[in-house]
């Protein structure tokens, strides 16, 4: 998923107009041997906790209307429920921590092809015509875990008809990944990703505005050991 993806499944897109450019979206996927595994995702809100907590005291900020605790808990459950009837999913979760505003989503997948479809499902709801731009496939018998990504063509222009002061948000907002193993890692094909020192996890991080902007690829393909 990239991050717009995050946004829409997170449900919490309404409150980034609001907020200063401090804020991280991240994504981590456990991939067992078996072909199963875990996704968390994560918008951590914490850096700009000072400033979000002030705007949830007003009723709107710059024509946006600012959701209630309740209408994000809402939502959230909304979302929790539409992944629990999704296909291959189970042992979905939502978290929000409102002193610190840091929300997730987590669950558990039968195979991590089940992750495309929802990604496919969400932007169809929200009739969004667009490519799916992000893809993950794990194959046990060679054991090499992808993940491909293609940036949007229109991304960019469609970031330039924000306003400038929402165009500011995104400055200094970034994007991680995290994809954990339970075989040490090989080789990984994205000079940008980090390897842990337990060789059994690869980092990726990048500043949203380089994938807005199309500057960063995070394609990789992660070669396990047999």
């Amino acid at each position: 998923m990239n991050p717009k993806q995050f946004y829409k499944l997170l449900l919490f897109i309404f409150l980034i107009p609001m907020l200063s450019s401090c804020f991280e979206v991240i994504e981590e996927i456990t991939m067992r041997n078996n072909g199963t595994g875990d996704v968390i995702l994560t918008i951590n809100l914490s850096q700009s906790k000072t400033k979000v907590a002030s705007v949830m005291l007003l009723d709107s900020v710059q024509g946006y209307k600012v959701p209630s605790k309740q209408k994000i808990q809402q939502e959230l459950g909304e979302a929790v429920a539409y992944l629990k009837k999704s296909e291959g999913i189970s042992n979905v979760k939502s978290t929000s921590d409102f002193n610190n505003y840091i929300a997730t989503i987590s669950f558990t997948f039968k195979d991590v092809s089940n992750i495309n479809n929802i990604t496919k499902n969400i932007l169809a709801q929200q009739k969004i015509k667009a490519a799916n731009t992000s893809s993950y496939s794990f194959n046990k018998a060679t054991k090499t875990f992808t993940r491909k990504y293609q940036a949007v063509a229109t991304a960019k222009t469609e970031f330039n008809k924000l306003k400038s002061k929402d165009k500011a948000v995104f400055n200094g907002a970034n994007y991680t990944s995290i994809y954990r193993f339970e075989s040490p890692v090989i080789s990984t094909t994205n000079s940008a990703s980090n390897l842990s020192k337990s060789k059994k996890a690869v980092m990726l991080k990048s500043s949203i505005m380089d994938l807005i902007n199309g500057k960063i690829n995070v394609s990789n393909q992660i070669q396990l050991s047999k």
